[in-house]
């Protein structure tokens, strides 16, 4: 029997892929949404464009980070064509996973006074 592979074996995640997974995490969305929800959160620094999106969901996809829903929340609200994605329990995993890599990495840097107030020259 196989064992699942451990949240940490897919660190550390590509940007595009861990802003994707935080998307996700208050439910489905589809890629519009992402995209959407990624420039909006980040005060537009962040900006996912079509290729690196589809690019990065049919990845995760593959590697069982994020499932397509079956079921759409509402037809009457949205284009039926459209693919909605929700995250895995193994998504979930690894973007906990992966957010504590990165908050030990801020603790390293506030220890090492690279955080904080910014002298100016």
């Amino acid at each position: 029997m196989l064992r699942p592979p451990s949240p940490e074996s897919f660190l550390p995640l590509p940007p595009s892929e861990f802003e994707i997974l935080l998307a996700l995490a208050d439910g489905e969305r589809h890629g519009y949404g992402i995209m959407t929800e990624v420039d909006q959160r980040t005060g537009s620094r962040v900006q996912l464009g079509p290729g690196t999106l589809y690019g990065s969901i049919k990845r995760m996809l593959g590697r069982g980070l994020i499932a397509e829903s079956a079921e759409r929340r509402d037809p009457v609200l949205g284009d039926q064509r459209r693919r909605y994605y929700a995250l895995t329990t193994l998504g979930r995993a690894v973007a906990n996973a992966e957010a504590v890599r990165m908050a030990g990495l801020v603790a390293l840097a506030r220890r090492r006074r690279l955080l904080g107030r910014l002298e100016t020259a």
